[in-house]
């Protein structure tokens, strides 16, 4: 009975065994021939599509940024009216573009569709035309470095937003961060280079890890237009300000003594920085940069699909898979894991709300000055600490993920932010004083957005009527442009039979 027992255990064993070593056999045989190339991929092709045809998996797991249901305590991927949920906002950005619309940006896959439609492009009537330079597509499109190639740098960021509408049209994808012949990660954008020259060093030396962040540095950083380049003086040439460092301070007094300046405030009068997103400076103050993790490790964590170990690329907030993103290192649960960022991200903004409104009551108890009399000398000083207090500020929020990222670094810079605003208070009540006003100024109802652009004296409805008529009319016809360009691309070949 024993012999019986032991042979149909046996047999069973054997049996499981078989399945288990067929299912290994069949994983490596999809494995070994997975990624057998069946197109050959030019050196711009910009259409992440083609790519796709070698990575699948990989470019199917891209395709996921266009999943906007994920919402976190600071944005995730849901859209969101930056502006609607912080009317102050409006005030903090007049007179630029911000103040008339500022929609928290989705998943990469939207990168061109967002820019269509949002109300900072304008609603050109030509290609001549539109309040935006085309620098401000750097950071959209695989079509950028095709086209940087094709024309130069320099003359892709010449001329208008408009102008190259139909040249860019592919999202965010593929040839922006590899090398088409290899995959190895590859720089694209000039502008992160000639930062690295700047600071005195080499970006071809820097390791593949290092390289799992800085092509995501290409874009999630703080830059500027600078038209007084030599020999490009009039373009506005992209610029990251990191000669002198990459932190706050650094920045700033970069700035200060170029006297450079993103915009006049329409209120105060102040000569204002915008912070872009300076996602990349503030996580290398962070603990994570300081342990070798990359922005690759949480943003796009290795997953196994088919015996097939890759690198996900729908690019999202690790909150939406910790699993993979956040419980490799840590060990505590997801909802542990989720509650401690929201700790810390709710302390820094706390107390940036309050550097906030006390930004807003700056800019117009200065208006107020001017207003009475206030001359320029008088108010220079006064200017600059707003200047710096609202750097600080915009530095904070803009760099989306840094009270996560480095909360200390960022609870250390809202802190001086405050100080800062604090002191351009005490000179502005100072200076009224001067000249004569002893009271509180009357602040204006600024509760919601729209009452917020009524005051600065914005018509966001003709705003929006302007770029309905774009869409409806310019627009669909320089996107026929580009398709017409596009069917004419011989930028893939497919490989012989002989050859695979």
């Amino acid at each position: 009975m024993k012999n019986k027992v032991l042979f149909v255990v046996t047999i069973i064993v054997v049996f499981l065994l078989g399945l288990l070593a067929s299912s290994i056999i069949n994983r490596k045989s999809e494995a070994k021939y997975e990624y057998v190339p069946k197109v050959n991929i030019a050196e711009n092709e910009p259409r992440n599509e083609v790519w796709g045809e070698n990575f699948p998996l990989e470019y199917q797991s891209s395709l996921q940024t266009l999943d906007t249901t994920f919402a976190s305590y600071q944005g995730g991927s849901a859209m969101r009216d930056v502006l609607e949920e912080d009317p102050r906002l409006v005030i903090l950005f007049a007179g630029y573009g911000f103040s008339k619309d500022y929609n928290q940006g989705r998943g990469h896959a939207y990168a061109i569709e967002d820019i269509h439609n949002t109300l900072r492009t304008g609603a050109p009537t030509g290609k001549d035309d539109g309040p935006m330079p085309a620098t401000c597509w750097t950071c959209k499109s695989p079509d950028v470095p095709r086209l940087m190639n094709e024309i130069g740098v320099a003359e892709f960021y010449s001329g208008k937003w408009a102008g190259k509408v139909s040249e860019i049209v592919n999202p965010i994808g593929c040839a922006d961060c590899h090398d088409p012949k290899s995959m190895k990660l590859r720089i694209t954008r000039p502008a992160l280079v000639e930062a690295f020259d700047a600071m005195g060093e080499d970006i071809n030396q820097a390791t593949h890890n290092e390289m799992r962040s800085l092509v995501c540095a290409q874009c999630h950083v703080e830059y500027y237009f600078d038209k007084k380049k030599p020999g490009k003086e009039g373009v506005p040439y992209l610029t990251f300000p990191w000669k002198d460092g990459m932190t706050v301070e650094d920045m700033e007094n970069y700035y200060d003594e170029m006297e450079f300046s993103d915009w006049t405030h329409k209120i105060s009068k102040t000569p204002m920085l915008k912070a872009q997103h300076p996602g990349y400076e503030t996580f290398k103050t962070g603990v994570h940069a300081d342990r070798g993790v990359s922005c690759a490790d949480c943003h796009m964590p290795y997953k196994s699909e088919g015996g097939q170990k890759f690198t996900d690329h729908h690019i999202q907030s690790p909150l939406n898979n910790t699993s993979n993103a956040c419980q490799v290192c840590h060990r505590e649960e997801s909802d542990k894991l989720i509650q401690n960022v929201y700790e810390r991200q709710r302390k820094a903004t706390e107390n940036r709300i309050k550097l906030e409104t006390l930004l807003v009551s700056a800019h117009l108890e200065a208006k107020k000055c001017w207003d009475l009399g206030a001359t320029e000398e008088q108010m220079k000083p006064i200017l600059t600490d707003i200047r710096h207090a609202q750097w600080r500020w915009d530095y904070s929020a803009a760099s989306h993920g840094a009270s996560f990222h480095s909360p200390v670094e960022i609870g250390r810079v809202i802190g001086s932010g405050l100080v800062i605003a604090q002191e351009a208070r005490v000179k502005l009540a100072r200076m009224l004083a001067e000249l004569g006003h002893n009271k509180p100024i009357d602040m204006p109802d600024i509760s919601t957005k729209e009452k917020a652009q009524e005051y600065i004296g914005l018509d966001v409805e003709k705003l929006k009527a302007e770029k309905a008529e774009f869409k409806k009319n310019l627009l669909p016809k320089w996107l026929e442009e580009a398709k017409a360009r596009e069917a004419k691309l011989d930028l893939k070949t497919v490989v012989s039979s002989d050859k695979k």
